[in-house]
């Protein structure tokens, strides 16, 4: 049997941004997002042991960066890329989950600023993603100080930059040790327009409306992150049309139940899995796109991310 909706988010989502693809522009949502984070400024930020602004290499120049460290002496390194469906969402509407992330891995987290639409268009958040992850490996030294335990993670439209930076990663040579997708986008390939794509992926009918992220929003935000529909199959935004996924780094996806895209990060995951990469997949049962930022107020989803950065966790202290 399938657990209904958790009570506690049920009543959080009318208070949620982002709903009505009708009137929002790229300027209110981002203001929205920025809001809904300032909202919480009197609720102490998860302790850290620093957290430092920081430049790291874009694509095509620097690029906004913030380095947030949990102890001292060498440590795994991850480099995460924040939700806001590409469009939105910033260092600062991410800051308490970088922080969880460096808090509950005990890695240094490297949380990136990239570009984004309607401003710079498909490839520059791909590019930035992909150039920041070897500036970091780069510069190892500076962060955690290990090669061999360098991860990408991120959430939403950053869990599928982190998902094309892996595969971009195995392409070029370069090893990482883990990869966390919190309920990525894996598969744009019609917008979320077109009926026949959407057919393949039931959720996107299921949960199209209702539960805070809806389908309507997953269009808009491919419709300014896409400068040519055609783009929608390229592997560097559907990294679950990629032609190959074997070798690469071993992952760990979370879906959400009631969330258009669960069906395509349960089938990147079972994809995964066929192509040989372990992988270790989390439903998200009776939770929402967003989950990971509701751990304050549900304790369902509060677990259900405790235990995805405990598998990520286990997945950097092994190394390469």
């Amino acid at each position: 049997m399938i657990p209904p909706l958790d009570p506690v988010v049920a009543q959080i989502i009318p208070l949620l941004p982002l709903r009505d693809a009708t009137t929002m522009t790229p300027q209110s949502a981002r203001d929205a997002l920025s809001a809904l984070a300032a909202s919480r400024a009197a609720v102490p930020p998860p302790p850290v042991a620093s957290a430092e602004d920081i430049k790291v290499k874009g694509a095509a120049g620097f690029l906004g960066a913030r380095l947030y460290r949990s102890g001292s002496g060498k440590s795994p390194t991850v480099v995460f890329f924040h939700g806001g469906g590409w469009v939105a969402g910033d260092l600062d509407t991410h800051d308490r989950q970088a922080r969880w992330l460096a808090i509950e891995t005990g890695a240094v987290v490297v949380s990136v600023d990239y570009r984004r639409p309607p401003e710079v268009k498909f490839p520059g958040a791909f590019d930035d993603a992909f150039a920041a992850t070897k500036d970091v490996i780069d510069r190892i030294a500076e962060f955690g100080g290990d090669d061999s335990r360098v991860g990408v993670a991120g959430d939403s439209a950053g869990g599928n930059l982190a998902a094309v930076t892996a595969i971009a990663c195995r392409d070029a040579g370069i090893r990482l040790a883990g990869q966390l997708l919190v309920y990525p986008v894996a598969d744009v390939a019609g917008g979320f327009a077109d009926p026949e794509e959407n057919a393949r992926f039931p959720s996107r009918s299921e949960n199209a409306e209702g539960y805070f992220l809806t389908r309507a929003t997953m269009e808009w935000f491919c419709g300014h992150y896409l400068a040519d529909k055609k783009d929608g199959a390229d592997w560097r935004v559907s990294p679950l049309r990629a032609k190959n996924l074997t070798g690469l780094a071993p992952a760990v996806v979370t879906t959400a139940w009631f969330d258009p895209l669960r069906d395509e990060g349960k089938a990147y995951a079972e994809a995964l899995k066929a192509a040989g990469v372990p992988t270790r997949y989390h439903d998200g049962l009776g939770l929402i796109h967003g989950y990971f930022g509701l751990g304050e107020a549900s304790e369902t989803a509060k677990r259900e991310a405790q235990r995805a950065r405990a598998d990520f966790k286990a997945l950097l202290a092994d190394g390469l």
